[in-house]
């Protein structure tokens, strides 16, 4: 009650990203249509507002009722669903890559390890996710490992480019390898993910 007589602005004012009331309630009374949409508050909830006609017994038109239904739960599990299927389907791309997919951590640390890297390097996946992927850098190409990292953890990705690696039986491959940095929601670099394809010129 004591909100009563004060601007509907400072209601929604409270909302992420949703600055049309006035143009919105202008037209659903010169329209007499309701609209509907999905809101989230600054807080992270989300409601489903309606803007309908107010239309009183005498039916005249004399305002907009606005109402918020809660929606946070159905959000969460809509996005939970839609995240699953996007990690499904990566996880089939990854799986079918003909190229080695690794992600390793910024100690090295390889974190995963798809079917084509075990094809091209010889480790199995268990061997694989126990090793540094210093293991596969021949020694003299060390330093400029070292220096990619460095680049990589200023920066989302590097251009392609051709480096060689050792493999489970002591062979040198040359390959082409494309590198992202992964970060947190914070934008912090925590991992490395790389695309590596054999290639058949020397770096």
């Amino acid at each position: 009650p004591s909100d009563a007589g004060r601007p509907i602005q400072h209601v929604v004012s409270r909302l992420v990203g949703y600055d049309r009331f006035g143009p919105d309630a202008q037209e659903v009374l010169d329209t007499l249509i309701p609209k509907k949409m999905e809101v989230q508050t600054r807080e992270g909830a989300w409601y489903s507002m309606r803007l309908q006609p107010y239309r009183t017994l005498e039916n005249s038109i004399e305002g907009v009722v606005i109402a918020f239904f809660d929606i946070t739960e159905s959000v969460r599990t809509r996005e939970a669903l839609v995240k699953a299927h996007q990690q499904s389907r990566l996880a089939v791309v990854v799986r079918d890559s003909h190229d080695a997919i690794t992600v390793r951590d910024l100690d090295g640390r390889i974190l995963a390890w798809n079917p084509a890297a075990v094809r091209i390097f010889g480790w199995s996946e268990a061997e694989a996710l126990q090793m540094n992927v210093s293991a596969l850098v021949p020694p003299e190409r060390a330093d400029q490992e070292l220096q990619q990292l460095r680049q990589l953890t200023q920066a989302h990705s590097l251009e392609p480019y051709r480096t060689q690696r050792l493999t489970r039986s002591g062979a040198l491959v040359t390959i082409s390898m494309i590198a992202h940095t992964l970060r947190d929601s914070a934008g912090q670099p925590y991992a490395i993910a790389t695309t590596e394809r054999l290639s058949g010129k020397a770096p």
